[in-house]
């Protein structure tokens, strides 16, 4: 029988040339009718996975060599898109709207490059075929049209309302929140047509915003009939006998503790220290053994792969096992017998590991800690809480010693270690929002973090060397042209980033973030530092994680509520107790599982991130609601073209929009990532602390608008020179064009100064590089617009921004610098009110041509454009 590598391996030969499938049968020689029949299967299965294309003429080729590119469509609210190549080197490609065929976000394409600009980098495609659907139905407020309807999604990267006849309303009235299935997807002009499914209920009903969410990113809440019963099978509690019959090392005589959040019910880890008569430190993590409990390809296994993760929403957890298994057998609850993996580590003076031992074993914790009873004995010296824990005080002193020790030595190398704050909305047994609290990085939190670095980084290293099949946690070097763009940025401010060619180590990022601490400037340059690198991932190979300084990563240390963890420590399980080595055919199947492992864990924490920010965006809108008219103290926490976001004390960010800056006319300046005013010279820059009032809230895009509390109107005496200043309207004005007529092939003759590129960046829900500590939520992991290769906008952002304003939702950038409320000046000017022209290119402008005074129509014939004020200037003399 033919093999499917064998297969692809005979296609991807320079030699081959398109065959049909007869030509292929007399090749591989098939001779039976059952061998044929399965080779047809097989033609059949490559063809619908992409893996394998069916010409015109009924021949068989692979993509690669027929100019075609697979990957993952990444859509945009305006409608062109990105396709994020699965070939890691291969560049982004840009693909515009009129060339999407049906396509959808999400949607695994295979795309033609048409064009590619000079320098190489930047590809232009079509969508010539789409492999597998991701969107098959959306959610969104139902319209009614007496014979038809419309659902307009929630989701505004699908930027077309989906059609519904009457036949398909499913009782759905106007205004109520619906799930709609795609009956038939998008062609050229005409919508995607749909039926409704589910009835959610009234859009403002309680609880309809949040279960919104939910079907949107189609997370999954009850589990199976048949999960379950898997479920309820497991245990509630650990026999003697099976504790001898394992063969697991004993660890229950061990002080042994879980430090987690209050509210915390899956323990999947706990931790022990102790000093060793050599005057090392001897350091324990062990972590549930969620393997044990769910074997391989079992229901429970195949629910869990599906679902990634665990999700963590404002109100809710979506959990990844049934909570019989996390809160249950699996969690390391006190004083009770539980089964583990654990990871000793033996750490020298210099916090060098000189020994280490990875084994199956059971213990029985002695206490469940709190980050809060923690914080109390080591920081606070809490009489109280020191004198009820008065057993453990000294092992929690020695564990902050050798977590300072630890972490000294992780800076030393390198890691860098963006500090930025978080937050928790607290909400009431209605999901209403009553406030928002910071969440404290306290010696408690860092004990676990730095214990958790250290076991994933060892665990990591020996099955590395192993050579088994595995997954890692890769983090790669940041894209040189953002690096270089960052470097550049930071030499505005005086400082210097040292490296060797175009490549920096992390150490020089992180010698940078400590040059800036304390300094006006921190904010800025740690959120542009951030936006320059890229986003750890799951890989199949060990490439290091360049965040961490570290060689080998993995995530090791929570099984419960990640994927990968499961997988790995089902892995480790099976080499421990093989003794000798996996068989050779072990090997081969877990090799070929791996990656495909890593992509799918990849792709469900990206859903989870965007739906965790989805809610605590609409949330944190819902708690301004009643603010409106309030003023704030602000600072400045990113700055575009089309005005800038400010964050206020409560990590609540707002956008103070370019309409709203009254007092002169604003030019936004890339380089600087600054807002100047042409007449003033006023400058507002990232970091800068403003004053604000609560405009409004935009609860059906969860948005909030502010405006500066000091900011006078421009008086009309004071226009650009000419004696008139134009009121700026609320069209659809754009700095920088990503897409021109054809789409975002670069800058046009005479177009000026691009503004806006990469720059329309996030707020603050950019968090840490990378944390693996267990306790508390994990910190949000940001995804930017494109995966930043091919030179397009691949920053983290907390939010899209589109030409009406901005909104919540994917986290990606548009990289066009999109913005509303840019004027028109008398002169033609464009959106942004600098370069003679027109309406945006692609149409999208609100405004309308200004009449002039003879009654005639102002057209403009330029394409649109940004300059500086000064260019401005030179064209009046």
């Amino acid at each position: 029988m033919v093999k499917e590598t064998e297969l692809l391996a005979f296609m991807r030969e320079t030699a081959y040339k398109p065959m049909t499938y007869q030509e292929l049968e007399e090749h591989f020689q098939i001779q039976t009718a059952a061998e044929f029949k399965d080779f047809l299967k097989l033609l059949n299965a490559l063809e619908q996975d992409g893996k394998i294309i069916l010409t015109r003429t009924n021949r068989y080729g692979v993509p690669e060599r027929m100019d075609l590119v697979k990957g993952r469509l990444q859509a945009h609210a305006k409608g062109f898109a990105f396709l994020i190549p699965e070939d890691r080197e291969h560049p982004d490609v840009y693909i515009h709207a009129n060339d999407l065929l049906s396509a959808m976000n999400g949607d695994t394409v295979l795309v033609r490059v048409s064009t590619r600009s000079s320098s190489g980098g930047k590809l232009e495609g079509e969508v010539v075929r789409i492999v597998n659907r991701a969107v098959t139905q959306i959610v969104g407020v139902f319209q009614h049209h007496e014979t038809y309807g419309f659902v307009i999604p929630d989701d505004k990267r699908i930027n077309r309302d989906i059609f519904v006849p009457q036949e398909g309303f499913g009782g759905a009235v106007d205004g109520e929140k619906v799930v709609a299935h795609i009956v038939n997807y998008p062609e050229g002009r005409s919508a995607a047509e749909g039926r409704v499914i589910e009835i959610l209920g009234h859009k403002d009903d309680p609880g309809v915003d949040i279960l919104s969410i939910i079907r949107k990113h189609q997370l999954p809440e009850a589990f199976p009939e048949d999960v379950m019963a898997e479920a309820q099978a497991a245990p509630e509690r650990i026999d003697e006998a099976e504790i001898v019959s394992s063969g697991r090392r004993d660890l229950r005589d061990k002080v042994i503790v879980t430090i987690d959040g209050e509210d915390a019910k899956d323990l999947d880890d706990a931790v022990h220290v102790e000093l060793l008569p050599n005057g090392h430190v001897q350091l324990g993590v062990h972590i549930a053994d969620v393997g044990y409990y769910v074997t391989e390809n079992s229901r429970l296994d195949q629910e869990a792969y599906n679902r990634g993760c665990s999700v963590y929403l404002v109100d809710r957890v979506i959990p990844m096992l049934p909570h019989r298994l996390s809160n249950g057998i699996c969690s390391l609850n006190p004083k009770v017998d539980r089964f583990t993996l654990s990871c000793e580590m033996e750490f020298d003076e210099q916090m060098k590991v000189v020994k280490h031992d990875i084994f199956t074993s059971v213990i029985r914790t002695k206490e469940r800690m709190t980050y809060t009873n923690v914080r109390k004995i080591l920081e606070d010296e809490d009489p109280e809480v020191t004198e009820q824990y008065s057993e453990l005080v000294d092992t929690f002193k020695l564990m902050r010693d050798v977590a300072l020790r630890l972490r000294g030595k992780r800076m030393k190398r390198g890691a860098v270690d963006f500090d930025f704050q978080e937050s928790k909305v607290i909400v009431d047994e209605e999901g209403k929002p009553i406030d928002i609290i910071k969440r404290e990085r306290s010696i408690a939190e860092q004990i676990i973090e730095e214990f958790m670095l250290a076991a994933n980084e060892t665990v990591a290293e020996h099955f590395h060397w192993l050579k088994v099949p595995f997954i890692y946690r890769i983090h790669e070097d940041p894209d040189q042209e953002k690096l270089m763009n960052f470097m550049a940025f930071v030499a505005n401010f005086g400082y210097t980033v040292k490296g060797k060619g175009n490549k920096v180590h992390p150490r020089a990022l992180q010698s940078l973030l400590e040059d800036i601490q304390g300094t006006k400037e921190q904010t800025v340059i740690s959120t542009m530092m951030l936006r320059s690198m890229r986003q750890a991932k799951y890989d199949a190979e060990s490439t290091g994680h360049f965040g961490l300084a570290a060689e080998f990563y993995t995530h090791f240390t929570s099984p419960i509520r990640r994927y990968p963890d499961l997988v790995i420590h089902r892995v480790i399980r099976e080499v421990i107790e093989a003794g000798d080595g996996l068989s050779e055919g072990r090997l081969e199947y877990l090799a070929s599982r791996m990656q495909d492992i890593a992509q799918q864990s990849s792709e469900r924490e990206r859903v989870a991130v965007e739906a965790e920010r989805d809610t605590e965006q609409l949330k944190k809108a819902e708690y301004m609601l009643d603010k409106v008219g309030a003023e704030f103290p602000g600072i400045i926490s990113s700055v575009t073209s089309f005005g800038m976001f400010i964050e206020l004390e409560n990590t609540v960010e707002g956008l103070i929009r370019l309409s709203g800056l009254t007092d002169d006319y604003y030019h936004f300046h890339e380089q600087h990532m600054a807002l100047i005013g042409e007449r003033s010279s006023r400058i507002f820059r990232i970091g800068d602390e403003v004053k604000i009032r609560v405009a409004r809230v935009n609860m059906d895009d969860h948005t909030i608008d502010f405006e500066l509390v000091d900011m006078e109107p421009r008086r009309r005496d004071e226009g650009s020179g000419d004696g008139l200043a134009w009121k700026r309207g609320e069209g659809g004005g754009r700095g920088r064009e990503r897409e021109r007529e054809r789409g975002g092939k670069g800058s046009k003759k005479g177009r000026g100064v691009k503004s806006g590129a990469g720059a329309s960046g996030t707020g603050r829900s950019a968090r840490r590089s990378e944390s693996s500590g267990s306790g508390g939520a994990a910190p949000a992991v940001s995804f930017g617009f494109g995966s930043g290769k091919g030179g397009y906008a691949a920053g983290p952002a907390s939010l899209s921004r589109d030409s009406g304003g901005y909104r919540s939702g994917g986290g990606e950038r548009d990289g066009s610098g999109s913005g509303s409320g840019e004027r028109r000046r008398k002169k033609k000017t464009s959106e942004s009110g600098i370069f003679i022209g027109g309406p945006a290119a692609s149409g999208e402008s609100g405004d309308k041509p200004r009449k002039k005074k003879g009654g005639g129509k102002g057209k403009s014939k330029s394409k649109g454009g940004n300059a500086t004020a000064a260019f401005v200037r030179k064209k009046k003399k």
